[in-house]
């Protein structure tokens, strides 16, 4: 059976594209860039040509692009670069909904002696942008805020908060993780310092990432070793990953208008249609300012982890907004801070798309969905009709 994958936030299909591109360096180009012989300079020119592909994407300076292993690797390099040089500075701020890659690193600092402010979020999951400013102080060394929300696809006011942060002169931050390649970014408009990105959100393979870091940004390494990446980030390249990366960053770069209205409209049908043929659900997160391939859907009164286990059955690949895959019985994080009641919490199903998707498949989620929470609702102490 085909997969039918509406999983895409968790991570993405390497495009055939990308997969052609990077084959070569395994076996013809397998020389180290760091190499001074000509056969491994051309490996260095190769990722230097990648460097300006990702570049490009984000309207960015290729020598502000630092690749690093994934997003989380990332984040923490932005954090721990802009605490190493403010040592002075013991505050630091995120929002309450943000990805663990940020909020556990943010709870491990809180022990080792940083102030740690955690902004709420409404119930659409909008950042409370009078608390975020009057949090701020000069102690504040850092404001680490996600440009689109993993779970609910909700968007933040990245250029007002880049705004608001650089006239205070505190570093912003921003884990970008799943905007890259799915709304335009354009670095030479905003303000914002750092930027954190990974290859298997947007069709490059796992185990690749990349830190923009603007021009003027203090900075120190967080993994220390050779002169990679002009010293900013040692171990020798994974050039394979890195050309596939670059690869990655010109195809979602082409497909984004198709990324901003074929899906976009696919996962409205999906919503539309779900929403009007089963009762009591309904759309988590701010309907407007949100990625256009994400729907987090709320169907009450029955358990996520259930109605994973029957789309499985036919093949579709979604995810659970509820934490209890890890052992945990709360739901998410996120849904609690924007206050979602616990009967929903625990049923919400996150539907993520890409441009592999198809009409057809969409058209098979909406007739099996309804079957599905019948049946488990008829099994549930909570349901009354």
């Amino acid at each position: 059976m085909k997969p039918i994958y509406v999983d895409n936030n968790a991570t993405t299909r390497v495009a055939p594209e990308v997969v052609e591109a990077m084959l070569p360096y395994f076996s013809e180009y397998y020389g180290n860039p760091s190499s001074m012989h000509t056969f491994g300079g051309e490996v260095g020119r190769h990722i230097n040509e990648a460097r300006a592909r990702l570049a490009a994407l984000l309207g960015a300076s290729p020598e502000e692009i630092v690749f690093t292993s994934c997003g989380t690797e990332s984040d923490s390099t932005a954090v721990m670069a802009a605490l190493r040089s403010q040592p002075d500075k013991k505050h630091i701020i995120t929002s309450r909904v943000e990805h663990p890659a940020i909020k556990n690193l943010y709870e491990y600092l809180a022990k080792t002696g940083y102030r740690v402010t955690f902004v709420p979020v409404d119930g659409k999951g909008l950042l409370d942008m009078d608390f975020l400013v009057s949090s701020l102080s000069k102690d504040t060394a850092i404001a680490s805020f996600m440009w689109a929300n993993n779970e609910t696809g909700v968007i933040f006011p990245i250029d007002e908060l880049a705004g608001i942060l650089s006239e205070r002169g505190i570093v912003f931050h921003t884990d970008a993780v799943q905007a890259v390649g799915k709304v335009p970014i354009d670095m030479r408009k905003t303000r914002v310092d750092m930027l954190s990105l990974s290859g298997h959100k947007l069709h490059a393979p796992k185990g690749i990432g990349a830190l923009y870091v603007r021009k003027g940004t203090k900075f120190s390494p967080f993994l220390i070793g050779g002169h990679q990446e002009k010293g900013r980030r040692g171990g020798t390249e994974n050039t394979a990953s890195i050309i596939a990366l670059g690869r990655a960053s010109e195809f979602v770069a082409a497909h984004m208008e198709e990324e901003n209205s074929r899906i976009r409209a696919l996962r409205d049908r999906l919503e539309t249609e779900l929403t009007r043929q089963i009762s009591n659900t309904f759309i988590n997160g701010d309907r407007r300012q949100r990625l256009p391939n994400t729907s987090s859907i709320a169907f009450e009164f029955v358990e996520g982890e259930s109605i994973l286990l029957m789309l499985n059955e036919f093949g579709i690949c979604a995810s659970s907004g509820s934490a209890c895959t890890s052992g945990s019985l709360e739901p998410s994080h996120v849904l609690r801070s924007m206050g979602v009641p616990f009967t929903a919490a625990h049923g919400t199903i996150r539907f993520s798309l890409s441009i592999y998707n198809t009409e057809s498949e969409i058209d098979l989620i909406i007739e099996k969905m309804p079957a599905i929470i019948e049946r488990l609702r008829a099994m549930s102490p909570f349901w009354k009709k």
